[in-house]
């Protein structure tokens, strides 16, 4: 005979039990926080779409996104050995209002490197040297620099190849007719747009792509973009196919992006921190976005295309690769600006990794100066407003190094 109330107490029990699980989670989740990251909780975003957060969510979230399970996963990426020393140097003396460029542009790190020393760091945004801040398309350039150390390994035998040989699920498509370097330099032909504002762009759209059975997302969505002109013709910028690029540079090397990173760069030219790159549905790098370092990292990788591609002692790139990858092999918008490898040139000669809400790494190899900055800028791209913004700023470093 059943015990009047019986079910009712399961139910309790069961209930009770679902508590607790639900507390340890979110006592896990919060764990893992910093103490600083802890008191912008109430303004951690709920849902992964980036591009449509508010500035509060965003101004939280840049600086997690390898720590909150329930926005992504993330795979890290190991530093090593000694750490490459970043001495201080001479204070540099701008000619500028110094701190309402760093509240206009809100910036969370800024550290200029010139000659090997640290000419200035800052730190804004209640953020600091020791946190990691999201890259989005810096990792661009950095994935673009992979192809290179693939290319100087022999996993990748020509930049003329043909992208489907390497990603056979791209075959059939028209990236049959697409060439690593058209990759490179992001003149597929092939149709894609890269509307940040816009939820149903590409950008948007491939972002909550369910992929095919057995398919890499990535691969899933640009084997089903049509072409729009002839390979090699027209230059329109793609986050999508510097996510192809990190599939094909995995597939070509047998290696997972972040543990390549790690092996060819991170490790050997001794990174401070580890990084994270933050994973796509299907478990590979999105290699177009989302790579997570401090803000003197971001600048170390600068210092190692300064020192020429070589990593304790070893030559990761092949010979030219880095004058090859910062040429201006393609015109673009931008009076004064070209686009190279996944690198915006300039015509003086440096060159750029750049991130939507402000984050980017500058080059000047004249100078041996290197600018690393995070941020986050109220719209994702403002061509006549903050990125013209930075642009000066990038200028008058270089008037003050050459006082």
């Amino acid at each position: 005979m059943k015990r009047p109330g019986g079910s009712g107490r399961r139910w309790a029990k069961a209930l009770a039990i679902a508590v607790v699980v639900v507390a340890a989670v979110l006592g896990l989740v919060w764990a893992s926080l910093d103490a600083d990251l802890r008191r912008l909780v109430a303004h951690l975003p709920t849902n992964s779409d980036v591009l449509f957060w508010s500035q509060g969510e965003r101004n939280a979230a840049f600086r997690a996104m390898d720590r909150l399970p329930f926005l992504a996963r993330s795979r890290r990426i190991d530093n090593g050995g000694p750490v490459r020393p970043l001495p201080a140097g001479p204070p540099l003396a701008l000619d500028l209002d110094l701190e309402g460029y760093l509240a206009t542009q809100r910036i969370a790190g800024l550290v200029i490197v010139h000659d090997g020393r640290i000419r200035l760091e800052r730190y804004g945004l209640e953020f600091g040297a020791t946190g990691r801040w999201t890259s989005f398309s810096v990792a661009k350039s950095i994935t673009s620099t992979l192809v290179g150390a693939a290319l100087g390994d022999g996993s990748i035998k020509d930049l003329d190849d043909k992208v489907s040989a390497y990603i056979p699920g791209l075959a059939g498509s028209v990236y049959d007719d697409v060439t690593i370097a058209q990759l490179l330099t992001m003149t597929s032909g092939v149709r894609w747009d890269e509307n940040y504002e816009d939820p149903k762009s590409d950008v948007a759209r491939f972002n909550r792509h369910k992929p095919e059975p057995g398919m890499d997302v990535t691969v899933s969505y640009m084997r089903q973009l049509p072409r729009e002109a002839p390979a090699g013709t027209k230059w329109v910028y793609k986050t999508g196919e510097t996510n192809l690029i990190g599939v094909l540079v995995s597939s070509a090397t047998g290696k997972r992006l972040a543990d390549y990173l790690s092996e060819k760069i991170w490790a050997p030219f001794g990174m401070e921190q580890h990084a994270s790159w933050i994973l796509g549905s299907t478990g590979h790098e999105i290699s177009g976005c989302c790579l997570q370092a401090s803000t003197r990292d971001f600048a170390r990788f600068g210092q190692f295309l300064l020192d020429g591609g070589v990593a304790n002692g070893t030559k990761v790139l092949p010979d030219g690769w880095i004058a090859m990858a910062t040429l201006k092999h393609q015109a673009t918008d931008t009076p004064g600006r070209g686009y190279g490898f996944q690198w915006w040139t300039y015509d003086d000669g440096s060159y750029g990794a750049q991130g939507i809400f402000g984050q980017g790494i500058f080059v000047d190899p004249k100078r041996r100066l290197v600018i690393a900055s995070n941020g986050n800028w109220p719209k994702a791209a403002d061509p006549t407003g903050t990125e013209r913004a930075r642009d000066d700023f990038y200028h008058r470093v270089q008037a003050a190094v050459d006082r």
